[in-house]
């Protein structure tokens, strides 16, 4: 699940971004009474993580729609339909992650305006830019930071249902996100400086939010995540943290698992460490962004009490 080096442009983006620009001026009438009317805003997430949150937020005064709905399916390469396009061109909100993660959505936005439109960005929101860790979902400031951001939006785009938009960032946060909270809060007190390896540089923003110790070369976990080679160089420090047990976890996306990622897993478990899987996207299809990530620091906490004792 990784972009080449050279991402490129296809035929099937480069259909879709067509098929929908000639299809705009003819459903231009129809999308002034879509985004116009009193039923429920029109939203499209451009992956399942941040749509669910979108969702939830905005309980039965949206109807979102995540282009990146299937765990198969990699956010990095994405090539949209024209069934993309349209559900784009008739958003009145949309989120994209940006940082360079989903440039796909970026030219489907742009293949398709709207005038009505608001966009959020999430790297924007966040102060980052293309080349810095794109995957925000995975750092626990940033999702409230998105949250505060959304209902903003959504008061805004829909002022008499203010008062009930707040109300659901309030459930949102105080009770459904409680148990995430919570988790996240317990790891960092009694974990906090623990050191761990990872497989790439998902795990980074998780690490740095739980104040866990990253012990992989922070250029290993961009060539994975990225889909390059990693460095003989970096291979060997990797094996001598396992060999050595410098680390008392190893967590791996298992959504992008390459043969070196594999021989470092097998070797950790051949030292008795820990190894703790995590994904891109929501898993299984369907599940909610609070049960996916609960389920997967449950797991980070269950091993780090194994590896540590505490």
């Amino acid at each position: 699940m990784r972009p080449a080096p050279m991402r490129r442009t296809s035929v099937v983006l480069a259909t879709a971004l067509l098929g929908v620009g000639a299809s705009a001026c003819s459903t231009a009438a129809t999308s002034d009474t879509a985004t116009t009317s009193d039923g429920p805003i029109q939203v499209v997430a451009a992956e399942n993580f941040w749509g669910s949150i979108a969702k939830q937020l905005g309980g039965s005064h949206v109807k979102v729609r995540s282009v990146i709905n299937n765990p198969n399916a990699d956010p990095h390469d994405y090539e949209p339909t024209a069934a993309d396009g349209r559900t784009v061109a008739t958003a009145r909100y949309a989120v994209v992650n940006g940082i360079g993660y989903d440039t796909w959505a970026d030219k489907l936005l742009s293949a398709n305006p709207n005038s009505d439109r608001t966009e959020l960005k999430v790297g924007d929101l966040v102060g980052l830019k293309p080349g810095d860790n794109p995957h925000r979902w995975y750092a626990p400031d940033d999702v409230h930071k998105v949250i505060v951001k959304i209902t903003a939006d959504y008061k805004k785009l829909d002022p008499s249902h203010a008062m009930y938009f707040d109300a659901q960032r309030k459930k949102f946060e105080d009770k459904t996100l409680a148990p995430y909270d919570e988790l996240i809060a317990g790891i960092r007190k009694t974990y906090a400086g623990a050191p761990i390896g990872a497989s790439e540089s998902i795990v980074s923003p998780l690490s740095d939010g739980l104040g866990l110790r990253m012990r992989t070369p922070e250029s290993f976990l961009d060539a994975i995540s990225e889909g390059t080679d990693p460095t003989a160089k970096d291979k060997a420090a990797i094996d001598r943290q396992i060999a050595s047990k410098q680390i008392k976890v190893y967590v791996y996306n298992s959504q992008n698992s390459t043969p070196d990622v594999q021989a470092q897993i097998k070797e950790a478990k051949a030292r008795h460490i820990p190894v703790v899987t995590v994904t891109e996207t929501l898993t299984p299809a369907g599940a909610s962004f609070q049960d996916w990530q609960v389920r997967q620091l449950r797991h980070l906490k269950k091993a780090l009490a194994e590896a540590t004792g505490k």
